[in-house]
């Protein structure tokens, strides 16, 4: 019954449905586009995902890890008095889309599958990604899509864009926890090339909150030093639990200053509410930021391409909304980047469109 897509980031997860009878759409999950991709285990061995996890943690934050992707190099995560594999940690989150899927189908489930990776991972990354989706109960084909080639894929469907074969855009995909940057090519086939790819894997949305931890922290530490270092090194469930909010308060407002120039950061007693402008935000990100135009500069020198000579620039991804980034892009190469409406979906569209296409790809090292 149809294919669906999933880009299960570091921070959040996005699917987009193909029923065959209406256009593709965002699955809607607890009442939102995007679903976090957090765990929180149970002392019952119960896994918990998305917001129901980031609820539960408030109260044992030693349960709940928010970015299990992040962690994929590791056998198990320590939830609490539990070891959890990191591939069940996936699986969970996949079968709570799973869910919302099978309500929106009437209690059916999709036939295919389309999961996006990193262009950087490897095999071993992939396995951990394909035994996730068996455990999450996937019965269909499972197709691994590199997240650029689906991020060229949507570019090309673009009103006004067309990608004709030789022609490559260069995608810039600032996630949850890493930016990943690929320079990809259309072919005489109907598919795609990665003609050079190149990533940070210490700069993404996650690394943007805590700059912004640190600069709330200079403006209020002063009023009670000893308890600000408990907010930052917390040892009891109490301090956790407040440090929890902390960094939720700090990420909405980081989420606010990409829509508005002002917004403010509710602070936990006896520190006062903090009063945050773009401006403030922008100069403390400007550099790490400026790491991955940087090497969006030199991945497409190892591409052989010119900025001006590409069909477009493709920014995806949920932190790519902060308007510094294509500012800053635009500033150094000369080429005002693809706006897209719903910039955290546009992977998850762009797979289904790859398979469509061709289910086949190929990359060029």
């Amino acid at each position: 019954m149809g294919v669906l897509s999933v880009d299960l980031d570091v921070s959040n997860t996005v699917a987009v449905l193909a029923d065959g009878t209406t256009p593709p759409r965002v699955v809607d999950v607890d009442g939102a586009a995007t679903m976090p991709s957090a765990v929180f285990a149970e002392d019952t061995g119960v896994l918990l995902v998305g917001r129901d996890a980031e609820r539960k943690a408030r109260l044992d934050p030693t349960r709940f890890e928010p970015n299990p992707k992040r962690r994929i190099d590791e056998p198990h995560l320590a939830l609490g008095d539990q070891a959890v594999p990191v591939s069940e940690a996936l699986a969970a989150v996949l079968r709570r889309v799973l869910a919302a899927v099978s309500r929106q189908l009437g209690g059916g489930q999709p036939g295919d599958a389309r999961l996006t990776h990193p262009a950087q991972w490897g095999p071993d990354r992939c396995a951990v990604l394909r035994t996730a989706a068996r455990q999450a109960g996937i019965v269909g084909t499972v197709t691994l899509v590199p997240e650029p080639v689906a991020a060229a894929a949507h570019f090309a469907a673009l009103p006004g864009r067309i990608l004709a074969p030789g022609q490559a855009v260069a995608v810039y995909d600032l996630g949850g926890g890493t930016v990943d940057i690929a320079v990809v090519a259309a072919d005489q086939g109907g598919g795609f090339r990665v003609l050079a790819k190149n990533g940070l894997a210490d700069l993404g949305g996650v690394d943007v909150d805590e700059a912004l931890l640190v600069h709330v922290g200079r403006q209020v530490s002063h009023t009670d030093p000893r308890r600000w270092q408990a907010l930052l090194r917390p040892t009891s469930t109490a301090e956790r639990r407040a440090r929890r909010m902390l960094q939720d308060d700090v990420k909405a407002a980081k989420e606010a200053l990409s829509r508005h120039q002002r917004t403010q950061v509710l602070m936990p007693e006896p520190f006062a509410d903090v009063h945050l402008t773009r401006a403030e935000l922008e100069a403390l990100v400007r550099p790490a930021m400026l790491r991955g135009v940087e090497l969006m500069a030199h991945t497409l020198r190892t591409a052989g391409l010119a900025p001006q000579h590409l069909a477009g620039i493709a920014l995806v991804g949920g932190s790519s909304r902060l308007p510094l980034i294509g500012g800053m892009i635009t500033q150094m190469l000369g080429v005002v980047p693809a706006s897209m409406d719903q910039p955290e979906a546009a992977v998850a569209f762009g797979a289904l469109r790859v398979s469509d296409r061709r289910r086949g790809f190929a990359a060029r090292r």
